[in-house]
């Protein structure tokens, strides 16, 4: 890449910096709460924030996209007919703040300490997301024109698995047609070393409960007669895994291919240290398959995890009494040959084979889920990207994979044939979905770099043809 022909933008960009920043301070504040039904307004007032800064950016074609669920924001420039067509994608909705008492400050007041900003949302996902839109800001702010097409669409219900992306898609396929997307979402390992993730796991979603009699009873009165659904519940869900962690479910495991020499060559080159990353959590050792890698553990292998079990008196002090009922949540990890759907089933299955006798069990499937993705290693949007990264940060980039879900990855690679390669400038470490979630300053102004080069540097991508 020419580094002069992004001497204008990069010029308006450091000029502007301190503007910008306000600006994406400003999203951060909006309370855009996807998960929780009273944040509707603060949803759609994003939207809205979205989609007027896309106008001001200098795209064009603003909407509003919706299918039953808070809407995603969609733009456009296409004054370049013989180049490619980059598809942005982030999204402006965030995870519930709770516990709110374990916020050093409030989630929606950003607050600058030490070079980090800390609010809901101030990484994942709202800053790509502005980095990206300030970043086509400076290049039609300087040359009036992008070196390729680019469109937008920035969701508002990823953090609650994007329920209503797949009928976008399906009624919104033409309009959003692209050589590639770009996602804002993701993150990178570390936070002074660039990487480029080439695959995320998929998930799906169970809940079940589990009942031994009509009401709550006297423990006294009868303890010992009648099955205890919380002894029940808890053999139910420790029949779902062998001693070394494989999950025991028949089937779950039907069309997981095995690791492969050139899995086990990307691992290698990944900078990890283990007892950092136990320490990081507290943890005093790994769990899980035998003569399997943490890292392969956490991305390229499938997983089973109980998300909440509960039932019973939980108030303080004692309450005698035998519970009528017990609950539990489970989510699947996916990777790639798994069918959702399908390991739902399986895992429902299991679960009605070893409810034990005197219990009945309810079971209540998440939705359809999403699947793993993979984007092929020899992509040319790849060394492209890595070549980009390098020189931005001055250190070699290596491939990671995400160990969570990006809905969007398999929905626009199955209903819109596009290939997903993320850049964000989130990091692991940044207690996105936690208390104190935090975004690096720093990254903010290495994210604006390279978002006003990538453009640039994608404009040599092959076209598809339609």
């Amino acid at each position: 890449m020419d580094a002069r022909v992004t001497d204008l933008p990069e010029a308006w960009l450091r000029a502007q910096r301190d503007r910008l920043w306000a600006e994406y301070l400003d999203l951060v504040r909006i309370p855009s709460v996807s998960a929780k039904p009273d944040h509707a307004g603060d949803v759609r007032r994003a939207a809205d924030w979205v989609a007027r800064r896309c106008a001001r950016a200098g795209l064009g074609n603003v909407r509003i996209l919706a299918e039953g669920g808070h809407p995603s924001v969609y733009a456009e420039w296409l004054g370049a007919p013989d180049m490619p067509t980059i598809l942005v994608y982030a999204h402006y909705d965030v995870q519930p703040p709770e516990p709110l008492e374990l916020w050093t400050t409030p989630p929606f007041e950003p607050t600058l300490r030490e070079g980090r900003l800390y609010a809901r949302g101030a990484s994942d996902d709202k800053a790509t997301l502005f980095i990206s839109l300030a970043a086509i800001e400076a290049w039609m702010a300087t040359t009036g024109r992008l070196p390729c097409n680019i469109k937008v669409f920035y969701e508002g219900e990823e953090e609650t698995g994007s329920p209503t992306l797949g009928a976008i898609l399906d009624r919104h396929g033409a309009l959003l047609k692209a050589d590639l997307c770009l996602s804002a979402d993701g993150g990178m390992m570390l936070p002074d070393r660039p990487d480029v993730s080439v695959g995320n796991r998929g998930i799906c979603k169970l809940e079940f409960t589990l009942r031994t009699a009509a009401k709550d009873m006297h423990s006294g009165s009868y303890g010992g007669a009648i099955l205890n659904p919380l002894v029940a519940i808890a053999r139910v869900i420790a029949s779902l895994h062998e001693e070394d962690g494989r999950v025991a479910v028949p089937g779950f495991y039907d069309g997981v291919r095995e690791t492969t020499e050139r899995d086990r060559a990307e691992l290698a080159a990944v900078p990890f240290d283990e007892a950092a990353w136990l320490a990081g959590v507290g943890a005093s050792k790994a769990w899980g398959e035998r003569d399997r890698s943490v890292l392969e553990k956490l991305w390229l292998r499938p997983t089973l995890e109980i998300n909440g079990m509960w039932g019973g008196y939980q108030g303080e002090g004692s309450k005698t009494v035998l519970p009528c009922e017990a609950h539990a949540k489970i989510t699947c990890r996916l990777v790639s040959g798994q069918d959702p759907k399908r390991v739902q089933a399986a895992v429902a299955g299991h679960l009605r084979a070893v409810c034990p006798e005197g219990a009945t069990i309810e079971i209540r499937l998440g939705g359809g889920g999403a699947a793993a993705y993979e984007i092929p290693p020899d992509h040319p949007a790849l060394a492209a990207i890595e070549r980009l990264l390098e020189d931005v940060y001055g250190k070699p980039c290596f491939r990671t994979r995400i160990g969570g879900t990006l809905p969007l990855c398999a929905l626009f690679r199955d209903r819109l044939g596009l290939d997903t390669v993320p850049m964000s400038f989130s990091t692991a470490d940044e207690d996105f979905h936690a208390p104190n979630e935090f975004f690096r300053a720093e990254s903010f102004d290495r994210g604006l770099t390279a978002w006003v080069r990538v453009f640039e540097a994608l404009a040599s991508l092959p076209r598809r043809r339609a």
